[in-house]
């Protein structure tokens, strides 16, 4: 196992601790440990604190930040598997059915509450963006001509909806009720087909 695994590892399961008690835990140099912590401060996966100390100068101690749980593990993708599955057992596909539609009336009406602020549409779609970013589709606007581009590089949801595209058809439909009266909303690349990314073309209306 990597030093820096270890390191991660020993923090995990013990908690905050400082170089010295990762060196002693490690079998390292103080030096050593400091550099390896430099690594992992500079890739966000850890942060500090420093305390102040009895004598001599504050002591600092190191511990996890959200962006290093993927070195632990992450089932979300397979438990929501198992409830999607275990939704089609329970209440059959109809059931599934009401589930995605109950969502997509939850974020249409949150989506809706968010961009009312906004009036044009390059505006209302840069705020949409903004907010698909924050839930990890790491969005973007692009001008393509006459046109716009909203282009998602990352899908949170594409275990899920790679077993029930309805997922998919339920955000086109959010996309295209939010912007009914300024523009004609299509997906031109899809990450369940293939495509690198998802991709929607917002035509202007006249």
């Amino acid at each position: 196992m990597k030093t820096n695994n270890k390191i991660l590892n020993l923090l995990k399961t013990e908690g905050e601790m400082s170089a010295k008690m990762l060196a002693q835990a490690l079998t390292l140099t103080t030096m050593g440990v400091r550099q390896h912590m430099l690594s992992l401060e500079q890739s966000g996966e850890v942060d500090f604190r420093d305390q102040k100390a009895l004598r001599g100068r504050p002591t600092r101690y190191w511990f996890l930040t959200e962006k290093s749980e993927h070195h632990f593990g992450d089932r979300h993708s397979e438990l929501t598997l198992q409830l999607i599955e275990s939704v089609k057992q329970v209440f059959g596909d109809s059931g599934l059915d009401k589930l995605i539609e109950s969502r997509e009336l939850s974020m249409f009406k949150e989506y809706q509450q968010q961009l009312a602020v906004c009036c044009d549409l390059q505006t209302k779609l840069t705020k949409l963006a903004q907010i698909r970013t924050d839930e990890g589709y790491m969005a973007q606007v692009v001008i393509a001509e006459q046109n716009l581009l909203l282009i998602e590089n990352h899908c949170p949801i594409c275990s899920a909806a790679k077993v029930c595209q309805s997922f998919c058809r339920s955000e086109l439909d959010i996309f295209q009720q939010l912007f009914i009266e300024q523009a004609r909303v299509s997906r031109v690349e899809h990450i369940v087909e293939g495509a690198r990314r998802c991709c929607y073309l917002f035509e202007p209306l006249e």
